[in-house]
């Protein structure tokens, strides 16, 4: 029998479990007074956290089971949480009915990211807080932190795989809106545990309080991060559906700006910011006179253009209504402006333009050419290559163009366009040679 890609990864997932658990197991320093009480409290809000966890999509949920389990992991340090954890993570896949691959996932995941915090928490001096002795801060940050990792990292390697993206940039966008306050949650589980070891199981029934709120926090943030998301696809969908051109359009702007911006070296949180504004480059044009415009068959009159060049401030105008968004503002005014100084509607030059700005051109213009009008058909691959090699220097960014099509980011770019066209490559054609060149 075969292993897909995402059992195969599975499996090792949870093979590092195990070999992590045994560690545990065979450096066992057996349990302080008091520890099953506190696991059996510990890991109990753990589960009831687990299955309150509110959903984040189709697919995912998000707890805060990690902080109670944290506690317990300070409290006892030992191996005996782990089977605890273990117990549980397995009742709460029963529960949500999960798939046999999804569940030996999510528990192997978890006791992985537990069982490496407790290791290193030993390993850098720290010892049970049951047994009385020296809080070590160092040890303390650094299990949460290796604890945090594993989890999003294990997470974020699963997902990459089985929809092949780069891990960096799912790991980023599962952190994006929960990061600070995992930051600010981070002395919970050490007030968790002193709340324990002071009160027992009074203290452990006063966890409900802080547990309640920070789940709150947490799926408030969400919601926010959501809603910003779906205000932007919203404003895409509303400009989209006046012209049949333009469906996806901004869509595959946004895709081919994030592979230019990344052949650029830009970094992640760049590569973020970008795809917004590019995501939003037209969105002026939902303005009712570029309505009929919009929906003409034919080519432009002079008229006609003069209007619709009017669209970036627009859409600048539009974006610069939502507050967290206007950072990317210029990058949307200025996406039609010229290296040589004869776009609009500012005609600025050369690296007076935003960089934003010139790599959104970019993709803009290689839509546009790889598009299909009622005018003319889409161009090839090779004849989009050949006019972004002319125009570099006039309407391009010559490092931008240099850096796209002198490396191996083209072909990503190829593989892109290929697959808004339905095509296959063919051997022999742009996107088989690119590809073996890179």
């Amino acid at each position: 029998m075969r292993f897909t890609r995402i059992q195969a990864y599975v499996f090792l997932v949870s093979l590092f479990a195990a070999l992590a658990a045994s560690m545990l197991v065979f450096f066992d320093i057996g349990l302080p007074e008091r520890g099953l009480l506190a696991i059996g409290c510990m890991v109990g809000w753990g589960l009831i956290a687990q299955l309150l966890a509110h959903s984040v999509g189709a697919e995912s949920v998000e707890s805060i089971a990690s902080m109670p389990y944290l506690a317990g992991a300070f409290l006892v340090a030992n191996w005996e949480l782990l089977a605890a954890i273990l117990v549980a993570e397995s009742v709460v896949a029963m529960v949500r009915h999960r798939g046999l691959t999804k569940a030996v996932f999510n528990i192997a995941q978890t006791v992985l990211g537990f069982a490496l915090a407790i290791c290193v928490y030993r390993l850098l001096g720290g010892t049970p807080l049951l047994e009385g002795g020296p809080f070590h801060p160092i040890a303390f940050t650094a299990g949460i932190v290796v604890a945090f990792a594993t989890n999003t990292l294990a997470v974020s390697g699963a997902v990459a795989i089985s929809e092949t993206r780069p891990l960096g940039s799912v790991w980023r966008a599962a952190t994006r809106g929960s990061l600070f306050y995992n930051f600010l949650a981070a002395p919970l589980p050490y007030f968790f545990a002193q709340l324990f070891i002071a009160k027992g199981i009074f203290g452990a029934l006063l966890l409900a309080v802080p547990l309640l709120a920070v789940r709150q926090i947490f799926r408030t943030a969400w919601r926010l991060e959501q809603a910003t998301q779906d205000l932007l696809q919203l404003m895409v969908k509303a400009i989209e559906a006046r012209d049949p051109y333009t469906s996806g359009h901004s869509r595959r702007v946004e895709g081919y700006s994030q592979v230019i911006g990344r052949a650029a070296g830009l970094s992640g949180a760049e590569i973020e910011r970008l795809g917004k504004a590019a995501l939003l480059h037209d969105v002026g044009k939902i303005h009712e006179m570029y309505a009929p415009i919009l929906r003409k068959p034919d080519k432009l009159t002079p008229e006609e253009w003069d209007v619709m060049r009017t669209h970036p401030e627009k859409s600048a105008e539009l974006v610069s209504a939502v507050s967290h968004l206007r950072a990317i503002v210029p990058a949307v005014r200025h996406h039609h402006e010229n290296w040589d100084g004869s776009g609009y509607p500012a005609r600025l030059r050369g690296s007076d333009i935003p960089l934003f700005s010139r790599i959104i051109a970019i993709a803009d213009t290689i839509d546009a050419m790889t598009t299909d009008r009622p005018y003319r058909t889409a161009r090839t691959l090779e004849q989009v290559r050949a006019e972004l090699t002319r125009m570099a220097g006039r309407q391009f960014d010559p490092d931008l163009c240099a850096a796209l099509l002198n490396g191996p980011f083209f072909a990503k770019l190829a593989i892109l366009i290929e697959a808004k066209n339905g095509a296959v490559a063919a051997p022999g054609s742009v996107v088989t040679s690119v590809l073996r060149s890179a």
